[in-house]
């Protein structure tokens, strides 16, 4: 992997962590589309640590939800009600959406990362990306704000995220069409989407770091990570700060378009290809 190859699916990493159009479908489409070959030793590490340099905008981008969070948590911990307070609830919403995806991804790991080696079948997954899109903006009323969320709320987005474990259908879509779908305001399923983003990035990097540690990292990885890493960082701020200005006025409908178009160009390409 050369320093320009890992600066690009740094980038694309970053953006399309945050934007609703699969992170996990780019990252397996750009190399095959554009033909590049990288030393499968390389390919595994880059991945885990450029995924968790997505996770550094976040934390930044949302540091003051994150602190009231984990204040509103504690001070209703040492009262023995932690979930007494609007943003202990939160926390705990955030908790509780995080465990479809947990399960399944630990239950399922083998035959998702099966899925990562075709292609053709990521390329149609966004099919159900755009889908997901476009039923949440024409199905949600929009109405609600993240105080009135329930147990069931909490439920249907954090199976909504557990699609996500396929690449193709994006955690950030399936998780945001799933909250409008709910009835959130489109500000609101993208706040919360972003902040459930974090444990489910962490959960997985950390899995992933105990895979990468029975592996070995190779020394010639060093500066491609770094490269993937803070590229991958900066994008995702980007990202972050970009589609939570744009969902305060426009809908999430071009990015169902976008991902019909990319799914639609990928099945044609391996027809082509034979």
């Amino acid at each position: 992997m050369t320093w320009f190859q890992a600066l690009i699916l740094g980038i694309i990493q970053g953006l399309t962590e945050y934007l609703p159009v699969s992170s996990s479908a780019h990252l397996v489409l750009v190399p095959w589309l554009l033909g590049w070959r990288s030393d499968e030793r390389l390919v595994f590490p880059f991945d885990v640590l450029v995924h968790w340099g997505t996770l550094v905008p976040v934390l930044i981008y949302f540091r003051h939800d994150l602190w009231a969070i984990l204040a509103g948590g504690w001070a209703g911990l040492r009262k023995g009600v932690p979930f007494a307070t609007p943003e202990g609830r939160l926390g705990g919403w955030i908790l509780l959406a995080t465990v479809p995806a947990g399960i399944l991804g630990l239950l399922l790991k083998r035959s998702i990362e099966a899925v990562f080696l075709q292609p053709v079948l990521v390329g149609a997954l966004l099919f159900g990306t755009a889908g997901l899109l476009w039923l949440g903006e024409r199905l949600g009323r929009r109405e609600r704000d993240l105080g009135r969320m329930t147990v069931g709320d909490a439920l249907v987005i954090g199976f909504a995220q557990a699609l996500a474990l396929l690449p193709g259908i994006s955690r950030s879509g399936a998780t945001m069409a799933a909250g409008l779908g709910r009835g959130f305001l489109r500000p609101e399923a993208a706040r919360f989407s972003f902040l459930l983003s974090i444990p489910a990035l962490l959960g997985a990097g950390l899995v992933a770091l105990g895979d990468l540690y029975r592996i070995g990292l190779p020394p010639e990885a060093m500066t491609p990570i770094l490269i993937g890493f803070l590229s991958a960082a900066l994008s995702g701020y980007l990202a972050i700060w970009g589609l939570m200005k744009m969902v305060r006025r426009r809908s999430l409908r071009p990015f169902a378009v976008y991902c019909a178009g990319i799914g639609a160009l990928t099945l044609m390409l391996s027809l082509l290809r034979g």
